[in-house]
């Protein structure tokens, strides 16, 4: 079994359980035995919940940059990479949205999504094309996790088969943020609108948060 394949039969099995009996209740070691996986490369390839994150998160990066758009303005590329995304967390729904539900009773967890959130935004912007260095940098890559986390948001309530809801939101969402953002064809990425420097205003009222992790090796 190659590590890619391991990965995923454990992350598959953990989310399993989660669903099955809450995110706080499972740990790596039943996810394995429920994976018929050895419990001794678990250990060194997942030594905790937060690794069983940081490798699910890496996974739905892999899965948005996978075919990079070429085509289309920013806002369409951004639009394909984010749906992608979500695309990863709906084949391990039922886990995530359990793991979303514990957030406000997991502290530490809540903030390590918010900052991997953030890295993973990061490469959604440079991959559709978008500078992320410098201080307006860093106002992409908030706003960016804000419309993330609003689509999340739809993502958790959409149960129709097509995720028309969740397509809905996050068009909308980024739709808003152009008013407001060069990124989002307001302007050439390069350009300085005034309305640039409030780019933080496109996020919800909470901190960035999501079943994200750290960028595909970086």
């Amino acid at each position: 079994m190659s590590d890619m394949d391991f990965d995923s039969a454990l992350i598959a099995a953990f989310f399993r359980l989660a669903a099955e009996q809450g995110w706080g209740r499972t740990n790596v070691a039943e996810a394995a035995r429920a994976a018929a996986l050895p419990l001794g490369e678990a250990r060194v390839r997942f030594p905790g919940r937060a690794a069983v994150l940081r490798h699910f998160g890496r996974m739905a990066d892999q899965a948005a940059l996978a075919e990079t758009p070429t085509e289309g303005t920013i806002r369409d590329k951004l639009f394909d990479l984010l749906m992608r995304r979500i695309d990863a967390l709906q084949a391990h729904r039922a886990g995530v949205i359990a793991l979303l539900r514990a957030l406000p009773s997991e502290p530490p967890t809540a903030l390590l999504l918010a900052c991997a959130t953030q890295r993973s935004m990061r490469w959604m912007l440079q991959a559709a094309g978008v500078s992320t260095a410098g201080l307006r940098g860093e106002l992409r890559v908030r706003g960016l996790a804000g419309v993330w986390v609003w689509t999340l948001r739809a993502w958790e309530r959409d149960e129709s088969a097509d995720l028309s809801g969740t397509m809905a939101a996050l068009d909308a969402a980024l739709r808003r943020a152009g008013r407001v953002a060069a990124w989002l064809g307001g302007g050439t990425p390069g350009a300085r609108p005034a309305e640039e420097a409030d780019a933080s205003a496109v996020e919800p009222d909470a901190a960035p948060t999501g079943p994200v992790a750290e960028p595909p090796p970086a």
